[in-house]
């Protein structure tokens, strides 16, 4: 069975494709039932329906090609429960001849786009050619209040547009003069390249908070807040003068009197001046850092955000380029004797801050959930900004992280341009205000999910008690989601007396989601698989080693948020000799007889490398670079948390074309470039008869051009990787023995090590850690015992 490919039908992942009945049986699997979700799903052939999805008047589940239709009496029965539901009479006209696209059996997947009210048309893009889409004035999926239902009631139509998106930059004013020049100009292009309905507002902080009023025309007018001081959501609101208006039954209320945050073809120009206005202000004393209120500006830029009731589509985005030393969320005193936080401080409680701001982080959490609201950080620094307490707001809320050394580097610019691409029709790349929920048969039960969301604490028959992750739910809000945003959900068997082996069991994903221009839409996957007996041959066969690994690698992430790294270490390994003495077929205790299927063959290994990766060890890594690389594993689906885990290794000779090789480092040769790919990292590593070669100019010589085109062809390859991913990856060209030779030699399978036998000149790894032949015969020894 190829994964990958029922994965582009599905937009799903499973790590068992078929799924015992029994819970003792389930729990010895050792892998969790579990599947990894991929909401929006590029689909080559996928169905738009111009009209509201029909529900199960019972469980609520969507019609679908499993529900069994009468023509005659216009009925379906519902494939989750036995309940009848009539069809409305737009349905009239449907038969066996003609049935309605979300039957067909070919569609596990349809999409419904919901039509907009009469006079809300989206605003005009500048630089859109065509016409746009519709949008609808209804709140937020997770939250009673929208833009005219609660709050300030304001009255956006007023300005002769419809809502768009709303963008509050949050920007660092202890920036360095060169880089903050870099990081306006960037600004401002990406306010040219907004839609003229989008909504921008504009903070600037350093010990202070500054709010630009973008309304005032007479100068630049700004609202000042104190750095020290937490300010809570109604303070704001009272501070910037956002008060609530009453409506009149019937009538549109008037628009509020207030400047901070307005669309862009009201305030284009202004926000481009206050941009340009920003300057290098910080408070230094000698030995003493910046004083930066990093928590407070981000606490006033959601205040506004909630003081305007925009509850269905916004981004705070960050930039900053140092910790926050003041206020609420510090991380550090300004005193340069004080050191940031490390590891081996988290773990020995030796931090004064980091619990405090936690928390505080964790209750914006909670703010930025119920407005929709995603928080966004890019950080281009050399030193720690404060990540690691960041995490939960921006993991949470689905919001972008970049961790950079500088405003000028491409990668930073990349990723900015990256985040407001536009479609075909000019309109931007971004969905916000998601809810996904899932719905079960009587005999299965949802435990939990893992990845950018929150839990709606929505429970009904078919949630578990046994949670995991966010649990003690069946619907989820995420804040924003993208084609790549996967979240893997775990579920558990609820054994009915009806329930037989070889009977069909369904789940239901049903997405809600708005566009760019707020136009509602509800994607519905619909999937069946069946329940087998105990110890059946498609229990062995439907396992998919890639998508288990991937489950264990997030599993193992969230439980390090609670656990020493060691303890859960140890997990994992009791969990593979359990896996490998459960499935392994072998003689008892003769480890030589061991052997693995096919299809398990591969995951003692990737649990080998899951071990060593930096999720784990965070030996060499800062606590913030430690919660990036977590942060992107969590959102991640199967193949990009792979190359994490177990990264890529290419070779490129003179033999033939380039070629994948073993993560080893006998795969090192004087002859031959390797091309490394661990997603954070990219790495081209030439040999040193290569490295000598280039530096003797070979490739400019027309006679060795074969020589030229092999260092072209890994470069290009490079490139490519590069060019492709957000966020961009760090770029590292290195030679044999050099220092950068590093970041390869850190990753790959140490077979020959410093108490090896070896031969002289090659290459050899200086080590304690077992090598993977190690660590597979010892995993041997021990799943064999009785």
């Amino acid at each position: 069975m190829d994964f990958s490919e029922l994965e582009a039908i599905e937009g799903l992942r499973w790590s068992w494709h078929s799924w015992p009945v029994s819970k003792a049986e389930v729990s010895s699997l050792v892998v969790p039932l579990s599947i990894l979700c991929t909401p929006l799903t590029p689909f080559t052939e996928l169905p738009i329906l111009p009209y509201e999805p029909l529900n199960c008047s019972n469980c609520a589940a969507v019609l679908n090609p499993y529900s069994r239709v009468d023509y005659a009496s216009k009925i379906w029965i519902c494939a989750f429960c036995p309940r009848k539901n009539p069809f409305p009479k737009s349905y009239a006209h449907i038969n066996e001849n003609s049935i309605p696209a979300e039957l067909f059996p070919t569609y596990s997947t349809v999409e419904y786009h919901s039509s907009p009210g009469p006079g809300l048309e989206s605003g005009p893009r500048r630089s859109a050619s065509g016409p746009l889409g519709l949008r609808s004035n209804s709140s937020s999926f997770s939250s009673v209040s929208g833009y005219s239902g609660s709050g300030l009631g304001l009255d956006w139509a007023a300005f002769g547009v419809g809502i768009g998106p709303a963008f509050v930059f949050v920007v660092d004013a202890c920036t360095s003069e060169e880089e903050l020049g870099v990081l306006k100009k960037e600004l401002i292009r990406t306010v040219a390249q907004l839609p003229e309905n989008a909504l921008v507002g504009l903070l600037v902080f350093d010990a202070m908070v500054k709010v630009y009023d973008l309304g005032f025309t007479e100068c630049l007018r700004v609202v000042l807040f104190h750095g020290e001081r937490e300010v809570s959501s109604e303070q704001v609101k009272q501070l910037l003068g956002l008060h609530p208006t009453k409506q009149t039954l019937g009538k549109s209320s008037a628009l509020q009197n207030q400047g901070f945050l307005l669309p862009v073809s009201e305030c284009e120009f202004n926000i481009i001046t206050a941009i340009e206005d920003i300057h290098y202000s910080p408070s230094v004393n000698p030995g003493h850092r910046p004083l930066r209120c990093t928590g407070v500006a981000i606490s006033v830029a959601v205040g506004l955000l909630e003081g305007c009731s925009v509850n269905t589509g916004s981004r705070v985005m960050v930039f900053t380029s140092g910790p926050a030393t003041v206020g609420p969320g510090m991380i550090v005193n300004s005193d340069l004797d004080n050191s940031i936080r490390t590891h081996r401080d988290l773990n020995n409680g030796h931090t004064s801050y980091y619990k405090k701001s936690s928390e505080f982080y964790r209750q914006i959490s909670q703010r930025i959930s119920e407005s929709s609201i995603v928080l966004d950080l890019f950080a281009c620094s050399l030193d720690q900004v404060g990540a690691a307490e960041l995490k939960h707001p921006v993991e949470s809320s689905g919001g972008f992280m970049m961790l950079g050394e500088s405003f000028e580097s491409e990668q930073f610019k990349k990723c900015l341009s990256h985040m407001f691409e536009c479609d075909k029709d000019g309109n931007l790349k971004m969905f916000f205000d998601a809810t996904i929920e899932v719905v079960t048969a009587h005999d299965l039960k949802v435990c939990g999910a893992l990845g950018p969301c929150f839990s709606l604490h929505k429970k009904n028959d078919f949630v578990s008690d046994k949670a995991i992750g966010e649990g003690g739910t069946h619907v989820w809000k995420l804040c924003t989601v993208s084609t790549k945003t996967c979240i893997a959900f775990f579920f558990e068997a609820g054994k009915d007396p009806k329930t037989h082996d070889s009977s069909a069991f369904f789940i239901q994903f049903i997405t809600r989601y708005r566009d760019s221009n707020m136009g509602l839409r509800k994607r519905v996957t619909t999937v069946a698989r069946r329940w087998v007996g105990k110890n059946s041959p498609e229990i062995l066969s439907g396992f998919d080693q890639e998508a288990a690994a991937a489950v264990m690698a997030k599993l193992s992430i969230h439980k390090m948020e609670k656990s020493l790294a060691d303890d859960v270490i140890r997990w994992l390994d009791k969990s593979l000799i359990s896996f490998a003495s459960k499935f392994g077929d072998y003689v008892q205790e003769d480890p030589s007889t061991f052997r693995l299927k096919t299809n398990f063959s591969l995951y003692p290994q990737f649990m080998y490398y899951l071990r060593r990766s930096q999720f784990m060890d965070v030996f060499n890594s800062s606590p913030d670079e430690t919660a990036y690389f977590r942060l992107m594993l969590n959102r991640e689906g199967v193949v990009n948390s792979l190359i994490m885990v177990q990264p890529t290794l290419f070779q490129y000779s003179f033999d033939g074309p380039p070629i994948p090789v073993v993560l080893d480092v006998r795969s090192i040769s004087p002859d031959v470039i390797l091309l490394f790919d661990s997603f954070f990292y990219v790495v081209i590593h030439y040999g040193s008869k290569i490295a000598q070669w280039r530096k003797l100019g070979y490739d400019r010589d027309p006679s060795y051009g074969s020589f030229k085109n092999l260092l072209e062809a890994s470069e290009l390859d490079a490139e490519q990787l590069v060019s492709e991913r957000v966020p961009v990856p760090k770029f590292v060209k290195c030679d044999q023995h050099s220092s950068q030779a590093r970041f390869l030699l850190a990753k790959l399978n140490p077979s020959v090590t410093q108490n090896s036998t070896y031969a002289e000149g090659s290459e050899i790894i200086f080590t304690d850690d077992v090598s993977l032949q190690d660590f597979i015969e010892h995993l041997q020894t021990l799943a064999v015992q009785g």
